[in-house]
């Protein structure tokens, strides 16, 4: 048909109702979406028609197609409606990037295009994901102003874009206010304050929803379960594991592995495992879980073994389950098994390695100190190496004193990642370690000069559904006095078992004995003397802790456990080491 007739211009209501149902009924996925599209060209209807452009671009977000394809569609329509800008909107906040979403509301406010009920949600939404409260302060206030704020489905996406931002108690402000609570105004606030650190809170609320007559549904389990699982807060998650199996939702498959993640994260790896016996269906998460949750517990041999059988079983490993595969052989030292499982993973089940599983191959020369051959590994990736691949080998620089290496891999940081103190710390600590003060202090002086912060190591413990948090050197506490009188006992008692403070560990240049009283007032010595003086005789203690464990407080730590016959897990920044009987499971190798 020619490209000036009329018909091709104005074509028949009929032919666009048709393209129009076909989409409605038959676009199923993209390919076949595709086809409808090339059918309604092929049949006249023209790239700029507003109807079967809205109702394209509405059935390509539903298919996560990519947005590219949606914008081609959107930038060819004439005076596209509210709908159609509000679906764009929707597409990019539930994209990997939902960056544009922001820029395409700050397109309709200049072209005086009024949002409506719709668009402050899908908005809202990309907030959430780009953790900027900034911007969601400002959204909330233009909503008030446009008289939105009341309606439930607003004032709900207000308190998940609060929680995910991390501003708890502004999340808590608006489902105060709200008239109406549905489930899911619950389940936000409630994830809320679970994520954010503040599991009483959690508990509280989940508490007031059982009052006003709100059934939790299995995403409630589930986000006070992960919440548990990331504060590493084991006697609240065994609670919310009470509940579950009292209401039956131990049989959702999601509950469950919720289920299995809080346990291998609070290092109850038996309860774990436990779990996992007990599932009547599994799936490859369910597996992974485990897998991932056994290597970072120090029983990598058990982590692989258990992959064979998941093989056996004929699942398919995804790429995070080789990542744990990859994680059990470097934290056990497992060279040669490690590249094996790394060719197999391409060879036989044609997964592409990312940036995370050479990451892993690096970890794992770096970790048994072939330091130069890790280095020769980075230069070899076909992946540009990112900033986490460098630290790696800077750390293990400052491990094993290669100097020369470790300067260099600080240069390739300083590229990257500027401002990240740690670095500095390291390069700081390998400095010190060759006793070269003067460079040590010309580092301290650059990071004070380029602004660069060193955010303090903490402990933190959980008793009485109540997490407590320790720095080193923390008084704060209301039984400081108490803490640092059982400090004093327990450094007394090691010392009479052979102990000796590992002092190399403390890297300034200061006389033995203040190094010694340095190491005695670290956040997880002081988070055990806390746990030894209020819980009684044989009870487990469980540290997490932000940074990695150092070798005096693991060289202690595993005394303290033979000494006073306590069973003491602590989570640090990488794994799990699980102290008992004067023993380490990662057998002093971390």
């Amino acid at each position: 048909m020619p490209s000036g007739s009329s018909s091709q211009q104005d074509p028949a209501p009929c032919i666009v109702k048709k393209c129009i149902a076909l989409l409605q009924h038959l676009a199923s996925s993209k390919v076949k979406l595709k086809q409808i599209h090339a059918f309604s060209i092929r049949h006249g209807i023209p790239i700029t028609n507003p109807d079967m452009g809205k109702y394209l671009i509405y059935y390509l977000v539903s298919l996560s197609a990519p947005m590219s394809y949606a914008w081609n569609i959107f930038s060819h329509i004439q005076n596209p409606n509210v709908f159609t800008r509000n679906t764009m909107i929707r597409g990019y906040a539930e994209s990997e990037n939902p960056r544009p979403a922001l820029e395409f509301y700050r397109k309709m406010h200049l072209s005086c295009i009024e949002p409506d009920t719709h668009t402050y949600p899908f908005l809202l939404k990309a907030v959430a994901k780009l953790v900027d409260v900034r911007v969601g302060e400002m959204i909330h206030c233009v909503s008030m102003k446009n008289g939105f704020e009341s309606l439930v489905f607003i004032q709900n996406s207000l308190v998940h874009m609060y929680a995910a931002c991390g501003v708890a108690d502004s999340a808590y402000k608006v489902f105060d206010l709200m008239r109406e609570r549905d489930r899911v105004a619950w389940n936000s606030v409630i994830n809320g304050f679970a994520l954010n650190g503040r599991p009483n809170e959690a508990l509280t609320l989940f508490e007031e929803m059982g009052q006003d007559g709100m059934e939790p549904d299995g995403f409630t389990m589930v986000s006070l379960l992960s919440a548990c699982a990331e504060l590493g807060a084991l006697a609240l998650g065994m609670r919310v594991h009470v509940y579950v199996v009292k209401v039956g939702l131990n049989e959702n498959l999601q509950v469950s592995n919720a289920l299995l993640e809080l346990y291998a994260k609070c290092g109850s790896i038996k309860e774990a495992r436990k779990v996992f016996g007990e599932m009547r269906e599994r799936n490859v998460v369910s597996w992974t879980s485990l897998i991932v949750g056994l290597a970072v517990n120090g029983f990598g041999n058990e982590a692989l073994e258990l992959f064979k059988e998941m093989e056996r079983e004929g699942m398919v490993p995804s790429e995070i389950t080789f990542v744990g595969v990859l994680y059990a052989c470097s934290h056990c030292g497992l060279v040669d098994e490690g590249f094996n499982y790394f060719r197999r993973m391409k060879e036989e089940y044609g997964i592409i390695p990312k940036i995370e599983h050479y990451g892993c191959m690096v970890d794992l020369l770096s970790r048994t100190g072939l330091v130069k051959e890790a280095y020769e590994y980075i230069q070899k990736m076909p992946l540009q190496p990112n900033a986490v691949i460098w630290r790696t080998l800077l750390g293990a620089c400052t491990v094993h004193a290669n100097l020369a290496l470790g300067e260099y891999a600080r240069d390739k940081l300083l590229r990257l990642e500027p401002q990240y103190s740690g670095d500095y710390v390291l390069l700081s600590n390998l400095y010190a370690l060759e006793h070269r003060w003067s460079d040590v202090q010309k580092v301290r002086r650059k990071m004070l000069s380029e602004g660069v912060k060193k955010f303090p190591g903490y402990s933190m413990v959980e008793l009485g559904n109540r997490v407590h948090e320790f720095i080193m050197g923390d008084r704060s506490h209301p039984q400081s006095d108490k803490i640092y009188a059982m400090l004093a006992e327990i450094t007394t008692k090691l010392k009479l078992k052979g102990y000796v403070p590992h002092t190399a560990n403390v890297l300034v240049d200061i006389e033995e004995e203040e190094k010694e009283n340095t190491l005695s007032y670290h956040s997880e010595k002081i988070a055990i003397a806390f746990m030894l003086l209020n819980t009684t005789p044989g009870t487990p203690i469980r540290v997490v802790k932000n940074l990695r464990i150092c070798v005096d407080c693991h060289v202690a730590i595993k005394l303290i456990s033979k000494v006073f016959d306590r069973e003491i897990v602590v989570r640090d920044r990488s794994r799990f080491h699980h102290f008992k009987d004067g023993f380490c499971s990662c057998r002093d190798y971390w």
